[in-house]
């Protein structure tokens, strides 16, 4: 069986908030995403790249533009992608309607899942108050952000030396804020009442850093995070089947798999557990010893993970 064979491929897959030209933005481990799985359309929805972080200094390693250059193969070779631009790359929403390298722009979009779902596809910073009508704040809260992110990184290079897996400090700081967990509530109320407004049976958003799936009312509510963070995507399958995939959890399993079966002297395993990848994932988040972070009534799988601009 060759490799390419043993990559799973999905019918749909949806990524946001990578902010490429940040420094805390995981751009290894979302290259290490696109090639180890395919799809037939891919939306980037929106904060792809930080256009406010670059106009105040710039930051372009090989990894980023190894990310760019990755996307547009795959949009050059016969895969769909649509590209909705989200507030930190606004400047592409002067092209909305067009195409570039084989990539389309548009504002907005309406996906029909492979069951027939209509889900409407938007970054969401509209329904973001701060930055809509204070968008001084929401600067000020970007470099809050920022500096969050910075601690992260020294907070995770430490676990590393001492063995543990990566966990977002940012992430729980944050959540730990009444105001934010609000906030994050009061968001997917709103994008869930305008999907209800356009009669459409679910939404597909990023914006706020918060990975998730459910149901809120009639409206099927998704978020497929963010690649600063939490390294998520959301995924559909041939039968229009959505999941979130928990990327660097993935890929972690697969490594401490394959380290296992070499001290039994095995054969390594394939580097992506692809059959029953979501019964790994969901294994693996269950073993983590990390302060339960959850504040959505027990329905997230994942620690929240918010973003106010």
């Amino acid at each position: 069986m060759t490799a390419m064979m043993l990559k799973p491929r999905y019918r749909t897959v949806w990524i946001s908030d990578v902010h490429l030209g940040t420094r805390g933005c995981q751009a290894d481990l979302l290259i290490d995403f696109l090639n180890e799985t395919q799809a037939d359309t891919y939306y980037l929805v929106g904060d792809i790249i930080d256009g406010w972080r670059l106009k105040k200094s710039w930051y372009w390693p090989e990894s980023h533009h190894a990310v760019i250059t990755t996307i547009m193969d795959k949009a050059r070779n016969g895969a769909k992608v649509i590209f909705v631009p989200g507030n930190h790359d606004e400047f592409a929403r002067e092209f909305v309607d067009m195409t570039f390298g084989d990539v389309e722009v548009k504002m907005n979009d309406i996906h029909v899942t492979a069951d027939g779902k209509r889900l409407l596809v938007i970054h969401g910073d509209e329904f973001d108050g701060v930055v809509k009508y204070a968008r001084w704040l929401a600067y000020l809260g970007d470099t809050a952000y920022n500096l969050a992110i910075m601690l992260n990184r020294y907070f995770n290079a430490l676990r590393r030396r001492l063995g543990y897996g990566y966990w977002s400090l940012s992430a729980y700081l944050k959540n730990r804020v009444k105001n934010a967990v609000q906030f994050i509530c009061d968001f997917e109320t709103a994008v869930a009442h305008e999907a209800a407004k356009r009669k459409v049976d679910g939404v597909v958003c990023g914006h706020i850093h918060h990975a998730e799936k459910r149901m809120i009312g009639d409206v099927l509510y998704c978020n497929d995070g963010d690649w600063v963070e939490s390294c998520t995507a959301l995924v559909e399958d041939a039968s229009g089947k959505l999941e979130l995939l928990y990327w660097a959890e993935i890929r972690q399993m697969a490594m401490s798999h394959s380290s296992e079966s070499r001290d039994r002297d095995s054969i390594t395993p394939p580097s992506l557990p692809f059959p029953g990848i979501s019964r790994l994932a969901s294994l693996f988040r269950s073993s983590v010893r990390t302060p339960d972070i959850r504040q959505n009534s027990g329905k997230s799988r994942q620690p929240p993970l918010g973003k106010t601009a």
